[in-house]
């Protein structure tokens, strides 16, 4: 370094690389997204869908934890990032969806990662600019971004999408340590 103010430059390279895991939780189909980031450079992985069939509850349940902990061991992510359930006019649909993502989120905890929730607002804020962004509109930025030949399904897409979510709200440089959240009259807002 030559005299004066000059100031270390920071090496973007010198990051850890982080690998994101991004759900799309559902009873029927879980979206599933994992995502490499050094700096600001995201790299696609994998992404795909857990489907379910079976007559109870129990069983879907079962293949969503048993499908969810054989891609964590197979991908080793670092963290996760969730999509939060919404109030849906139907309260057995939200309860089996909850029930789902509840599943999801044991699984992710049992293999000891961290967890983010991200509401369907903020996800499409951050991938697309605006919380009230259309399914295909949600996979086409999410071809873009992670420089895919084609788009991803929609599951794949929204999941791919929390991830980037996550990468966005918490930064290359470290991690937030509370859900990314606010709450208004006790409803969750994006």
């Amino acid at each position: 370094m030559s005299g004066g103010n000059a100031s270390p430059r920071f090496d973007m390279t010198a990051l850890p690389a982080r690998r994101i895991l991004g759900l799309d939780p559902g009873l029927r189909v879980t979206g599933f997204g994992i995502i490499d980031v050094v700096g600001s450079q995201l790299t696609y992985v994998t992404s795909g869908s857990i489907r379910t069939e079976g007559d109870g509850l129990p069983t879907r349940l079962g293949i969503i934890a048993h499908d969810l902990t054989h891609i964590i061991r197979e991908f080793h992510p670092d963290e996760a990032g969730v999509e939060l359930v919404f109030v849906n006019v139907n309260p057995t649909s939200t309860l089996l969806l909850g029930q789902a993502r509840g599943c999801a989120i044991t699984a992710l905890v049992m293999a000891g990662l961290p967890v983010y929730e991200y509401t369907a607002n903020q996800i499409k804020q951050a991938v697309v600019g605006h919380g009230k962004a259309q399914k295909q509109q949600v996979q086409h930025m999410v071809q873009r971004l992670l420089q895919l030949p084609a788009a991803p399904s929609a599951d794949a897409a929204d999941a791919l999408a929390c991830a980037i979510c996550h990468i966005n709200s918490v930064g290359s440089f470290g991690r937030l340590p509370t859900t990314l959240h606010r709450r208004r009259g006790g409803r969750i807002v994006g």
